[in-house]
């Protein structure tokens, strides 16, 4: 399913211009013309970004993105302000009114559609977090009344890659404002070592180091594990937007450029700080969670308590985003078999195998459970049917191409999937009970057909030849 983007200006052939950009990238769009069409619409669309103008009779931008932020209901949603203002003060208005970013007219087409994959990105993120915090709150662990808007952005801990001291020395000034901890480093070697030392909570990285490439260093702080979620500043001049694109791609999540502006520094600092606080916190309440007896023991999955709670999550988030959904329902094969040759501490080593690379091959927003025995079930959320049958097959390649470590040796194993994916047209009136009941037939299916192998409803057995290729990126 596509990212809906809800585009609002009082202009009409503004909102054209940005619209067929949009479409022609395969984005679904959404159109207001007034700040209370806008409201009304984020509420009745649901949308995963706002491109929002600024000066509009009537309520303006800023409005629209305060309330929009002041709603706990869609304070997670990201707002790009676009509007032909250029004064550095209506940025930092703008971004203190909570928007993500705000870019200039004419946009430039290149950074605006980095920014909004960019935005998406972490809103997926977000969303995951947050249905997974609304399934613990409805089984009455955690309290979920914070909002992104409500947390702190003072005492910040922030890592400094600039080699040019009149800047770094500018930026640790500027921070002081709210007492944050800021740490300089010259290289990149430098500031890793600074990051295995400190909790650091943001890190600013300069384009422009002389001995080194600064966008190569983004790169490699999203591929280490103890960087890859925190949130990353780059700094950069005007002639470095193609760069500063490319690193929105990698996953850098926002820029400033020379010459600093101080108000326009903190402001930023302080969203990148408020959004990574708001998720710790929905992490937090994830991992509070997990303490109540909603995992299963032996693997580390999410049990069937759970899993019955998140998946009624799902289909409601589902139908109210009219996005699609996949279910894969697996089992491995001939486990009792296992169990009676080898013993049932050998069939805990297979199960601890199977559910450690069926977690590690799925999107960081899907979500798989184990609901006992040897039966499993992954959730993906907002996927495609081919995406799905991707995931699937790849799954079964995942537990078919390599033997498991087990107490008694390396024994081969393989499994059973069964798959639905339900569309726009199939969400009214669909229930937990007909889902898994649909992917159990799919299952059924593929196990009388000779095993170690996905069936699809609407689709038969997949064709392992139709899938072996590793190029189609549905990870994130």
């Amino acid at each position: 399913m596509s990212t809906r983007v809800l585009v609002v200006d009082d202009i009409l052939p503004n909102v054209k211009l940005l619209e067929a950009k949009l479409l022609a990238e395969y984005y679904d769009v959404v159109t207001a013309q007034s700040g209370e069409e806008a409201l009304k619409k984020i509420i009745d669309s649901n949308p995963d970004i706002v491109l929002l103008d600024v000066m509009m009779p009537g309520m303006d931008g800023f409005e629209v993105c305060r309330r929009i932020k002041d709603n706990p209901q869609t304070a997670h949603i990201p707002v790009v302000m676009v509007t032909a203002l250029t004064d550095t003060e209506d940025r930092v208005r703008g971004l203190e009114s909570g928007a993500d970013d705000f870019l200039s007219k004419p946009v430039n087409d290149t950074a605006l559609m980095a920014r909004v994959r960019s935005l998406v990105r972490l809103k997926m993120t977000v969303d995951e977090w947050q249905t997974r915090e609304n399934t613990a709150s409805q089984l009455g662990v955690v309290d979920t009344n914070t909002s992104v808007m409500a947390q702190p952005v003072d005492q910040a801990r922030v890592v400094v890659v600039e080699d040019m001291s009149f800047e770094s020395n500018k930026i640790r000034d500027t921070l002081a404002r709210d007492r944050d901890v800021v740490e300089i480093a010259e290289t990149g070697v430098k500031a890793i070592q600074i990051i295995n030392q400190m909790d650091v909570e943001l890190i600013i990285v300069s384009l422009n180091l002389k001995n080194e490439d600064g966008l190569r260093l983004c790169s490699h702080l999203r591929s280490i594990e103890k960087t890859r979620a925190l949130p990353i500043v780059m700094l950069g001049n005007e002639d470095d937007l193609p760069r500063i694109a490319h690193g929105l791609e990698i996953g850098a999540h926002d820029y400033l450029l020379r010459p600093i502006d101080r108000n326009e520094l903190l402001a930023r600092v302080r969203t990148q700080i408020r959004r990574k606080r708001f998720q710790d916190r929905l992490r937090m309440n994830y991992e509070l969670s997990l303490s109540m007896a909603l995992t299963d023991s032996l693997t580390g999955l999410y049990n069937r308590r759970y899993f019955e709670v998140h998946l009624q999550k799902v289909i409601q988030n589902a139908q109210a985003a009219k996005k699609n959904f996949g279910l894969v329902y697996m089992d491995i094969d001939h486990f009792k078999s296992i169990n009676d040759t080898h013993g049932h501490a050998v069939g805990d080593d297979i199960l601890k195998g199977f559910a450690a690379r069926i977690k590690d091959s799925l999107r960081s927003f899907d979500l798989v459970a184990r609901l006992g025995g040897e039966e499993f079930v992954a959730i993906l959320p907002d996927v495609t049917p081919d995406v799905a049958y991707f995931v699937a097959e790849r799954l079964r390649r995942t537990i078919a191409d390599k033997p498991f470590d087990t107490s008694a040796g390396a024994l081969n194993v393989t499994s059973s999937f069964g798959g639905v994916v339900v569309d726009e047209n199939g969400l009214m009136g669909v229930t937990q009970q007909d889902i898994l009941k649909r992917a159990d037939a799919q299952l059924y299916k593929a196990k009388h057909d000779g095993r170690n192998n996905v069936h699809f409803e609407d689709k038969g057995r997949l064709d392992p030849d139709d899938f072996k290729f590793e190029g189609r990126k549905f990870l994130s």
